[in-house]
């Protein structure tokens, strides 16, 4: 896909890949409120899907899924949108996998996320729906070793599940230009996240190698902005943009109240919310805390241990396999409270959330809605309380207008909260503390040096394994024609021998 006018950086990037056309406006979006009961055979799935979801208790498509499985499968490309929790991931990986079982051969699609829990849990679907196909899957992302990535791409797996950056650095030193000659699919979730300049550059540089004349592309979002709307098709016909809900639509079931409180009382509330006996909201429930910055997350997380509250933090300096270790117990109720940046707020499928609380107010009211859409999923009630301070008045007033209505106010007892001002002013002392102690968050300075000077040297390395995992298979290639030539040399010599035999007889 190429932007129909000039965009921002990633979307310029789309245009380096596609093939040149005359300007073609994108369609009007198409609304489908159609709520009508539909099966997945319905559709033009094959049975073999169907019984795949069947075995995982699926059996009646959502609004996403009837929207756009349909033109997937008759070739579209397609812009959808719809809210958190709806099904978009099996929208698109089941047209995908239908089509991969009848030629499945060579890498055939390629998903991109912004991050990399989102990654494994879309990897995932794939895997359980992709049983009876055999399916070869990677997962490509950071925190992981480039070198293992560089070989297992370079055996074709079917799907590839990337975050943008780290599928950029294996295609740069990659020596073989033709992985991806029979790709059939691009599709970029939280596609309105990846307009962001931050993937500019890894974008251009996947979108240089991948296929643009034989590929569909499929761009999935909770929010369709402006930005992927402009968004045009190399092909003939332009993108079907499909809106199955509105960008800032809420799900009826959601519950959004917000407190208004002094910025350096927002710990004080905080505890009040989870031990006050008459206001105590988030006690013995499945919550998520979300902080701007991992140094708010791992304060707080300090904070609550001190003060008898269990709960494990999510953020980016985290490595890749205490990530996946958190979002795990967490989603196994071995954990009921779990504190987190962004990285956990976009696409990921955690069931059973009871309440959000933004402790901090994001300043996008996408990223509020992404945040809100981790509760009241998949038809249950859910909760969202949102911390309002001195400096977030004007953010709280965009999100109620780009919402179209207001939040219910909450009020605590200040003379009960005040009670335990000197307990959790104690508690965030220490916790600060310790992370001075513990110098937390310079580690990733460093690693970053450390990162920057072995580049050089992990890229021939990378080089240098992914040739030589070729030329083993070209060896092996190699080898196997030979044996086939000597056994079929051996066999000729045999019916010359009993010829001859006859003859002399």
């Amino acid at each position: 896909m190429a932007p129909a006018r000039k965009g921002p950086p990633a979307a310029e990037a789309a245009a380096g890949a596609a093939v040149a056309r005359p300007a073609i406006k994108a369609l009007r979006p198409v609304v489908t409120p159609n709520t009508t009961p539909c099966t997945f055979g319905e559709l033009g799935l094959d049975p073999w899907l169907v019984d795949a979801l069947a075995s995982v208790s699926i059996r009646h498509a959502s609004d996403i899924q009837k929207a756009v499985i349909p033109p997937i499968l008759a070739g579209r490309d397609v812009i959808g949108g719809a809210k958190t929790g709806s099904g978009k991931t099996a929208a698109f990986a089941l047209p995908i996998l239908q089509q991969l079982f009848k030629d499945p051969y060579g890498i055939y699609a390629v998903v991109l996320t912004p991050t990399r829990e989102l990654g494994f849990q879309i990897a995932e679907q794939f895997r359980v729906l992709g049983t009876p196909l055999g399916l070869r899957l990677m997962v490509a992302t950071g925190g992981r070793d480039i070198t293992a990535q560089a070989i297992e791409l370079s055996r074709r797996p079917h799907i590839i599940v990337a975050t943008p950056g780290r599928l950029a650095d294996l295609m740069t030193t990659s020596n073989d230009t033709s992985l991806f000659s029979r790709l059939k699919f691009l599709v970029m979730d939280e596609a309105d996240r990846m307009m962001d300049p931050s993937f500019a550059e890894s974008l251009r540089v996947v979108l240089r190698v991948l296929p643009s004349a034989s590929r569909q592309t499929l761009l999935f979002s909770a929010t369709i902005t402006p930005q992927l709307e402009a968004i045009q098709s190399s092909k003939a016909l332009p993108p079907l943009i499909i809106k199955v809900s509105q960008r800032f639509e809420a799900v009826e079931r959601l519950k959004q109240s917000f407190i208004f409180t002094p910025s350096h009382l927002r710990d004080h509330a905080l505890f009040h919310l989870f031990t006050d006996a008459e206001e105590a909201v988030a006690k013995d429930k499945s919550v998520i805390i979300f902080a701007s910055r991992p140094q708010t997350v791992e304060r707080l997380r300090l904070m609550l241990r001190r003060l008898k509250i269990d709960s494990s933090g999510l953020h980016s300096l985290l490595t890749q396999n205490q990530r996946l270790a958190t979002l795990e117990r967490f989603k196994s109720h071995k954990l009921n409270l779990l504190i987190a940046t962004d990285v956990g707020g976009r696409g990921l499928d955690i069931p059973d959330v009871d309440l959000v609380i933004n402790y901090d107010l994001p300043a996008d009211p996408a990223d509020y809605m992404h945040r809100v859409g981790r509760t009241a999923r998949m038809g249950k009630d859910g909760e969202a309380i949102s911390f309002v301070t001195e400096r977030d008045v004007t953010i709280h007033l965009k999100i109620e207008e780009v919402m179209g209505k207001k939040m219910d106010k909450m009020e605590l007892n200040e003379a009960r909260m005040m009670d335990q001002l000197e307990v959790v002013a104690e508690a965030r002392r220490r916790a600060q503390m310790y992370m001075e102690d513990t110098k937390f968050g310079e580690k990733r300075t460093i690693n970053a040096i450390k990162h920057a000077r072995m580049q050089d040297a992990q890229s021939e390395a990378v080089q240098q394994a992914t040739a030589d995992a070729l030329a083993a298979a070209d060896h092996a290639r190699k080898r196997h024609k030979q044996e086939k030539a000597i056994s079929k040399s051996g066999t000729k010599t045999k019916t010359k021998t009993k010829k001859s035999s006859r003859t002399k007889a």
